[in-house]
């Protein structure tokens, strides 16, 4: 199978991706997610005419000039509406929030009066309507406000709220399992005998996923044996939406994930990308599970869930903004002409007097994880570019979360 571009790998793990069925969330728990449906209003907000200010409830024909003493006929507060009318030379007392009573059409607020025992002295006039939010000012019953594939900020859960929702149509969030395979890999923490190496891919891949709202099923370290391979796989497909395996999936002897993917019924989408680091990644489908198998090099392990993972998972989830988008920099070190692969190039950032630049690190080797930790983005050397130098313009992407 030949290289694939890694435009083109993007565009197959995307197409048959579709948001995942709707769930009803409370609205504490639906911060970020994407709604399945659209929201209108259950109820007017305000429900009626209400006093904008702490004052005075008049009618606006009797303090149209000041000074004018009026009678005090009650108070209004907030959630106790006043049952009686305001009359012509009346006034009622009212707080913010409260509900206009019937007669009143204005508010003078409390500055402008000064209290005589049963009466109000308005000391200077206010035209009609001052004062007061009329009814429906935010919006009316059954309008729609958040539309079908909104994802929810914390202003739109407050909207939410107020438009009388407890709960909200949303899809659910992908369930992502993860493991890796290698009889040389060994758990954080262990004492590695001869040949054994720390376990770290799965880490990072989690950590993404987790950070995109997904729940995570760890199924650790799978030994080099097809069996074990392959009840890690079913064990995946029976609860998750998403399998990410790391490493094995290439052809030499003890690669056993194409195999075991294969005789459960994978329908191979691609295998091999023309990009460095990552160029053994597969993709398929497994069922309704969607497969990617990332590289047992850490960075390319990082870089192919960068790149392939946090897309899918946002397209499951519902929402639109599924990759990161390019960056302009300005080169800090030369750069060899490139070959048939697309480079993502551990690189850090720095400010300089024609905006960012980008340094890559001076060793790319796919195993080293200290570059990888301490880069701030991924610089993009597209096949066959020309070499570069310092102070031409490349493009990057940035590492770290993403809202």
């Amino acid at each position: 199978m030949a290289l694939l571009p890694v435009a083109e790998a993007l565009d197959l793990v995307l197409r048959d991706a579709l948001p995942l069925p709707a769930e009803l969330v409370p609205l504490c728990h639906a911060h970020g997610r994407v709604l399945a449906k659209g929201l209108s209003a259950l109820r007017t907000q305000p429900p009626a005419d209400v006093s904008a200010m702490d004052g005075y409830a008049v009618r606006a024909e009797e303090v149209a000039q000041a000074p004018v003493s009026l009678k005090l006929v009650g108070a209004v507060a907030a959630g106790r509406p006043f049952a009686g009318t305001v009359r012509q030379g009346e006034a009622a007392r009212i707080f913010t929030g409260g509900v206009m009573p019937e007669g009143a059409d204005t508010v003078v607020i409390q500055e402008h009066t000064r209290r005589e025992a049963d009466a109000v002295a308005v000391t200077q006039a206010t035209g009609k309507g001052r004062n007061v939010r009329p009814k429906g000012l935010d919006f009316a019953c059954g309008a729609d406000l958040l539309p079908q594939g909104q994802r929810l900020t914390d202003r739109d859960l407050a909207l939410a709220a107020a438009m009388n929702h407890s709960t909200v149509p949303v899809h659910r969030q992908p369930r992502v399992a993860v493991f890796a395979t290698g009889d040389e890999l060994v758990m954080p923490g262990s004492n590695p005998g001869p040949g054994e190496i720390v376990h770290s891919n799965g880490y990072a891949t989690m950590a993404l996923a987790r950070h995109e709202g997904c729940d995570i099923l760890d199924l650790g370290i799978v030994p080099d044996r097809l069996d074990e391979t392959v009840a890690a796989v079913r064990r995946a497909r029976h609860s998750s939406d998403i399998l990410v395996t790391s490493g094995g999936a290439s052809v030499g002897d003890y690669d056993l994930v194409q195999q075991a993917l294969a005789g459960e019924g994978l329908k191979l989408s691609f295998w091999k990308i023309a990009m460095r680091p990552g160029r053994p990644m597969l993709n398929g489908r497994l069922g309704s599970m969607h497969v990617l198998g990332v590289p047992g090099n850490p960075v390319s392990a990082y870089v192919c869930s960068f790149l392939f993972l946090v897309p899918l998972i946002r397209r499951l989830a519902g929402r639109t903004d599924l990759v990161r988008v390019p960056e302009q920099a300005v080169l800090g070190s030369d750069l060899p002409a490139n070959d048939e692969r697309a480079d993502y190039l551990r690189a850090t950032l720095a400010s300089g007097p024609d905006g960012l630049v980008a340094t890559p690190h001076p060793i790319q080797d796919s195993s080293m994880l200290a570059p990888l930790a301490r880069a701030d983005c991924l610089l993009i050397r597209e096949p066959f570019a020309p070499a570069a130098h310092p102070g031409s313009t490349c493009s990057i992407l940035r590492l770290g979360p993403q809202a």
